[in-house]
C-alpha cells in the first residue's frame, strides 16, 4: 500500500499539476520537505517529464535580509527566472523551519527585495492566469507549522492530510466531486452582478459585472475549497469587520475593521497590530480590494494561522487587499495580496442582486440543488 506521503505526491503530480510527457517541473521548498520531494520526483519521471528543485535552508531569508548588500537583495536567480518564464509546472511546498523568520527584518531591505522580484511576480501572474504555467501551493507538515497552529506534530499531520482528502480511497475523485459541487455555485454567481455580505460588523457590497467567479477545486491550492473573484475596483462600498486574526509576513493583526468608499479604504481600525496595518496601507494598491471569496471546505473547521487552510474554512468569507486576479478580470496591481477572514456561521447572509443566497455559513437550497 502507498504511504500517505506517496498519495500526497501522486495527487500533486497527477491532479494539481497535471504533469504531461515533456513537461519541465520546478519545485520550491525547504530541505524539510525532502521526503515528499523524493516521491514527487519519482512520479514526475514516470510521467515522462523532468524536474528541478530549489531548496531553501534554515534561516535562508533571515540571513539575506540581515547580511545582504543592495547587490544581493537585487539579485534574481537565473534558474528561478527561467522557471517562471519557460517551465510548464511550478509547485511551491510550504515547509517552514520558523514561521516568524522575517520578523525583525529591516523594512528597507525587505522592500528592495520585493521590488527586485516584482517583474517576475508579474510574469507569474500572467502565465498562471491562463494555466500556461500550471502551478500549485501546498503544505508539508513541520514542527514550526504545527506549533503555530497550536497542535502536536502528529495532530497537525493528520489535519493537513485530512484537509487534502488523502485518507479517502481515491483523493483525486474526491477533489473532482468537490469541483462539481462548486461548479453549481460559480455558475449561479456568474449570472449575477451585485454581491452583498451582511453580518455582525459587516455590511459591504461590490459589483462583479464583467468579472468571473472561479471554482477553486484543488488545482492551484492543495487543499482548496472556495469560490472567488476580483470585485470591480471602485464598486466596493461599506464596512467589514474581520473576526479571525489577520496574519501576513509573520505579523498578526486582530479585530480589523475597514471602512470603504468607492472601492478605496478610507480608514481602518485594529485591536492589535494597527502599526503594521498602517505600514501595509502605504504600499501602492493596498487600499483597494483584489479578491472577494467564500470558503466552502467544511473539513477545515479550525483556525491554524495558515492562510492556505484558514481562507477555505466552510462558513466564512474573506476579502483580500491588494493584487487582483487577472483570470477573474481584476485590474488592481500591488506588491500586497493579504486575505482577511470573517465568520458567517452565527448571523451571516449573502445576497446576489438582492436575493438571499446564503445564510449562517451555508448556501441556500436553490443554489445547491444541482450538487
Amino acid at each position: 500500500m502507498k504511504s500517505i506521503v506517496e498519495k500526497y505526491a501522486h495527487l500533486l503530480v497527477h491532479y494539481c499539476l497535471e504533469v504531461q510527457p515533456g513537461d519541465r517541473v520546478f519545485i520550491r521548498t525547504t530541505t524539510l520537505a525532502e521526503p515528499l520531494v523524493r516521491h514527487i520526483y519519482r512520479y514526475v519521471l514516470q510521467a515522462g517529464a523532468a524536474m528541478d528543485v530549489h531548496f531553501d535552508f534554515r534561516e535562508n531569508r533571515r540571513i539575506l535580509f540581515t547580511e545582504g548588500s543592495d547587490f544581493a537583495l537585487q539579485h534574481v536567480s537565473p534558474l528561478y527566472q527561467v522557471a517562471l518564464e519557460e517551465y510548464n509546472c511550478f509547485l511551491n511546498i510550504r515547509a517552514p523551519y520558523n514561521i516568524h523568520e522575517d520578523q525583525g527584518s529591516h523594512p528597507d531591505k525587505l522592500k528592495a527585495y520585493q521590488e527586485s522580484m516584482a517583474p517576475l511576480s508579474q510574469i507569474y501572474a500572467e502565465r498562471t492566469a491562463t494555466r500556461e504555467l500550471r502551478r500549485s501551493l501546498c503544505q508539508y507538515p513541520t514542527q514550526a507549522a504545527a506549533q503555530n497552529a497550536g497542535m502536536s506534530l502528529e495532530d497537525y499531520e493528520n489535519f493537513v492530510y485530512n484537509a487534502c482528502k488523502l485518507f479517502d480511497d481515491d483523493p483525486i475523485e474526491s477533489w473532482k466531486a468537490l469541483g462539481r459541487r462548486q461548479e453549481a455555485i460559480v455558475g449561479f454567481l456568474n449570472q449575477r452582478e451585485r454581491i452583498h455580505y451582511l453580518s455582525e460588523g459587516v455590511d459591504i457590497q461590490f459589483s462583479t459585472k464583467g468579472r468571473t467567479w472561479i471554482n477553486s477545486d484543488g488545482k492551484t491550492n492543495m487543499p482548496s475549497g472556495e469560490v472567488y473573484t476580483s470585485p470591480v475596483e471602485d464598486s466596493v462600498q461599506g464596512q467589514i469587520h474581520f473576526s479571525y486574526p489577520g496574519i501576513f509576513r509573520g505579523h498578526t493583526v486582530e479585530d480589523v475593521v475597514l471602512h470603504v468608499k468607492d472601492g478605496y479604504i478610507e480608514k481602518w481600525e485594529a485591536a492589535r497590530g494597527k502599526a503594521f496595518l498602517d505600514e501595509i496601507f502605504e504600499v501602492p494598491g493596498a487600499r483597494r480590494f483584489g479578491e472577494a471569496a467564500i470558503g466552502t471546505n467544511y473539513d477545515i473547521d479550525q483556525l491554524t494561522r495558515n492562510i492556505l487552510f484558514d481562507e477555505k474554512i466552510g462558513g466564512t468569507v474573506h476579502m483580500a487587499i491588494g493584487q487582483s486576479y487577472l483570470q477573474a478580470g481584476g485590474e488592481n496591481t500591488s506588491a500586497v495580496h493579504w486575505d482577511m477572514i470573517t465568520d458567517m456561521k452565527k448571523s451571516g447572509a449573502i445576497f446576489a442582486d438582492g436575493e438571499k443566497i446564503y445564510e449562517k455559513g451555508q448556501f441556500l437550497p436553490q443554489i445547491t440543488q444541482n450538487f
